[in-house]
């Protein structure tokens, strides 16, 4: 019998995992396919009991649900327990739904494929306070790296993320804003300048050094105008398509067992967002 997968989100349309995971079934020769289903705010636990009905094998999870969805698990990796966030679900013996979080893996994977793993000493300034800010600061303090300032419009969600972890402090988006001098290291983690959201920068980049390593994790645009500025300052810039790839290829490795082709995915999706963009 054809197994499958899915993602489920709102919105959800715009993602790419399906084409990434298909890819990868046919390059591998596993018969199976990949939808993305739309589960509006609100009815995750219908959305979890749909997909259950009808013998969905996994499913990835994102906004706004990478939270709300963990009452709705049997089990959840200690690692997603302490995010407090889960991005993929593996359906095990006996239709037991187990949690995990691949995002922060995903995420230092991408960062040292791009800028090395001799930056583990610098300073880390970390924008945003939602799943995917928890998930990267906890991967990067497990991977060695700190000390990390997060900063958020509310000091008080900032103070959630950094009391997760050894040595981190919080600070508010506007406090911290022309003071990025110190900083080798910025993640920007908010949806801010994503191609469905809110436009424009989460902070003014005034201070920012030269040879500053800033990484969006959007991927859709390939350059956000965060992106855009801190290049013009002599930043080193990364999207969000290394993370993505890297994401998806843990939860791909933990439903089927087989580590996917992740350096030709990278290649072939920025090829596809790049004639997206022309073609508009």
């Amino acid at each position: 019998m054809k197994k499958w997968f899915a993602v489920i989100g709102d919105p959800v349309a715009q993602s790419l995992s399906p084409f990434m995971h298909e890819e990868w079934f046919r390059e591998n020769g596993i018969d199976a396919a990949y939808i993305p289903i739309a589960v509006p705010r609100g009815q995750i636990a219908e959305g979890i009991r749909s997909l259950q009905f009808l013998g969905c094998s996994g499913w990835n999870v994102t906004v706004p649900h990478k939270s709300s969805v963990l009452p709705t698990l049997g089990h959840i990796d200690s690692l997603a327990e302490q995010m407090g966030a889960v991005n993929t679900v593996s359906v095990g013996p006996a239709g037991v739904l187990t949690g995990f979080n691949t995002d922060g893996e995903g995420f230092v994977r991408a960062l040292e494929e791009t800028f090395g793993s001799d930056r583990k000493t610098d300073e880390i300034l970390l924008i945003g306070a939602g799943g995917a800010a928890r998930g990267i600061a906890l991967a990067l303090e497990q991977n060695g790296y700190g000390p990390i300032t997060v900063a958020n419009r509310t000091v008080e969600r900032a103070a959630g993320v950094s009391g997760l972890l050894k040595q981190a402090s919080p600070v508010s988006l506007e406090d911290i804003s022309g003071k990025l001098g110190r900083f080798g290291i910025i993640i920007q983690t908010t949806t801010v300048g994503m191609s469905f959201a809110e436009e424009g920068t989460p902070l003014a980049l005034e201070g920012l050094q030269p040879g500053t390593a800033v990484i969006d994790i959007i991927y859709n645009p390939l350059e956000t105008e965060f992106l855009a500025e801190a290049a013009k300052r002599g930043a080193v810039t990364a999207n969000g398509i290394g993370m993505f790839v890297h994401q998806g290829a843990l939860a791909f490795e933990k439903w089927t067992g087989i580590k996917p082709d992740t350096a030709g995915m990278i290649r072939r999706l920025t090829q596809l967002l790049e004639e997206d963009h022309v073609n508009k």
